[in-house]
Parts: structure tokens; sequence; C-alpha cells
């Protein structure tokens, strides 16, 4: 029994105390049972950062959808960027939901939780335009070049 306490304890820790009462309540509300720490952590993120923080599928949704560059795309939160860039983008794109969600779910609510104790993600820095632009080769030198590879290739 205490090491249930205990469980309950440090799962529930990062959040405020009247934060978890609502959530409690909401659920033995919702529910015909009582309900399970991972439901309980559940409706606490969306209870403390629900303005902000996306639930785990509207931000998988978001991941799977974002246009590259990814750094350039506008975030819902930092969080889902940082859960996108953590799973592997070119994972979320070529697997299946799932396979790609429960991962993807994991690195998020882990950083959701990040998020509620109090740390502040890293802004997410939009890549830039390179200060000058390279020109472009004239057909001679392209012609070089080209021979240059063949020769090294052996063709």
């Amino acid at each position: 029994m205490n090491s249930a306490k205990r469980l309950w304890l440090e799962s529930l820790a990062p959040f405020e105390p009247e934060a978890i009462l609502q959530a409690v309540h909401r659920l033995i509300k919702e529910s015909d049972y009582l309900p399970t720490i991972s439901r309980v952590i559940k409706v606490c993120l969306e209870l403390s950062h629900g303005q902000s923080l996306p639930d785990a599928r509207s931000a998988y949704i978001e991941a799977c959808n974002a246009s590259s560059p990814k750094r350039n795309f506008p975030w819902s939160h930092r969080a889902v960027y940082y859960a996108g860039k953590k799973t592997d983008w070119h994972f979320l794109a070529s697997s299946d939901e799932k396979i790609a969600f429960p991962i993807f779910k994991n690195h998020y609510e882990t950083l959701c939780q990040k998020v509620v104790s109090g740390e502040v993600l890293p802004e997410v820095m939009p890549l830039s335009l390179p200060d000058k632009t390279i020109e472009p080769l004239s057909k001679e030198e392209n012609s070089e070049r080209l021979a240059q590879l063949r020769t090294e290739l052996g063709i």
C-alpha cells in the first residue's frame, strides 16, 4: 500500500493540489470506475496548460502535417516541435500511425510534464536565408566538373 501511495505521489508531484483535485473530480463524474494515474496525469496536463498545450493526438497530427523546414513551421507549442524532433521527422512521415503515435506520445507527454513543472523549452529558431547567393557555374566550369567526376568514377 505504501509503495502504491509513493507511486501516486511521485507521479503527481509536478502538479498543483488544486489541479489534481479538479482532475479527480472530473474523472469520477465522467467514469464508472476510479481513475488511473495516467488518466489523472492527462487531465492535470489539460487543466494546467490547456490553453497552450494541445492534447497528444492533436500534437501528433500537427507534427505529421507540418511543412518543411520544420523549424519555420508556426507551432502551436514548442513541445510539439521538440517531440517531433525527438521522435524523428522521417520516422513520423514513413511509419504507420499504430507504431509512430505511441512513441511520439511518450516523448510529448514527457515534455509536457517538464513544461508543467516550470521548465522552459528553448525557442525554435527558424532557419534564415544565407547572406550571399552562390553564383551559378558557367557551361565550361560545369563541363570541367562533369569530366572530373567521370574520371573519378571511371565512367
